[in-house]
């Protein structure tokens, strides 16, 4: 088949146009990937060429008790933020879902820390724990409670950071958890009405299998979320104390940018890849179950 002149000119000014993001995405996404791929196999301190060490990055990792305690923490923080985080923005939706009085204005109010700045907000939930002057603290001396000491306690550190991540993880779930609230036809309801359905029936049997496959785009990126945070301890605690809050991620930080130890830093975001897919796999194989589509089809 024969391509006309005009056809090829045409063609190459369209890849002309996108050619900066091909550009990026092979520069800034593709080569980095394969690069650190083959920097897991190396010895790379940055300060002198890459030394091919097979798969003793890998094995090192296995033998590491930091890098089992920070899977672990990383796994606490998951547990404490990711249902609540869903929960607590699906009860903030389906109140907002709902003609209440300036509900513009709240709208907006929920979804403005999903626009802040990460390192703002890490700074004022840092002022809100401050166990001396913190508003927290102080609002509990109100009521006759001595506050803990939250970020500087090996028992209150992570469960503060947990506190910051549902109320950051809350913003982005609310806005679509509103807009798929608001397109369940309101005809089911009625008709579950008009059958004598009571109002719990009515939000397990006709809205969540509506909303699910939110429910479950929520789930998965809650899930990649929980699994790379980094600024809210970095800035906060550093780790501490007592490596109490030593993140996954901020553990791989240390070792790239700290230790300059990048081949054993590759290692770990692969071993953090293969450990999102392998959580998100179950997710997808059990959506069969619990995900449905219109048309009342489940999922797969």
């Amino acid at each position: 088949m024969k391509i006309s002149r005009r056809t090829i000119k045409r063609n190459l000014t369209g890849y002309l146009f996108i050619s900066p993001w091909i550009v990026g995405m092979l520069a800034f996404t593709v080569f980095p990937v394969i690069f650190s791929a083959f920097i897991s196999f190396t010895d790379w301190s940055l300060l002198k060429a890459p030394s091919f060490i097979g798969w003793d990055n890998f094995k090192r990792m296995f033998a590491d008790r930091i890098f089992y305690h920070s899977l672990g923490v990383t796994a606490q923080y998951t547990l404490m933020t990711l249902l609540p985080s869903l929960g607590l923005s699906l009860c903030v939706a389906a109140m907002l879902n709902t003609q209440i009085r300036m509900r513009g204005f709240f709208r907006v109010a929920y979804y403005l820390p999903a626009v802040l700045p990460s390192v703002a907000v890490a700074l004022v939930w840092a002022f809100l724990y401050n166990p001396n002057y913190g508003l927290i603290n102080n609002v509990l001396r109100t009521i006759g409670v001595q506050g803990p000491k939250w970020l500087s306690d090996t028992k209150s550190a992570l469960p503060a950071i947990a506190i910051m991540g549902v109320w950051g993880g809350c913003s982005g779930n609310i806005i679509m958890y509103l807009s798929g609230l608001q397109g369940v036809p309101r005809s089911y309801y009625e008709a579950a009405v008009i059958d004598g359905a009571s109002s719990v029936k009515k939000f397990f049997y006709i809205t969540l299998p509506m909303i699910s496959p939110i429910l479950f785009f929520t789930l998965i990126m809650g899930i990649i979320g929980s699994f790379q945070v980094f600024s809210s301890a970095m800035i906060l605690t550093k780790g501490g104390p007592v490596r109490a809050t030593t993140f996954y991620v901020l553990y791989l930080y240390n070792n790239a940018f700290t230790y300059f130890e990048m081949g054993y830093a590759s290692a770990l975001a692969w071993m953090l890849f293969l450990l999102i897919l392998v959580l998100n796999a179950v997710v997808f194989v059990t959506s069969s179950r619990w995900v449905y589509y219109e048309g009342g089809e489940k999922n797969g």
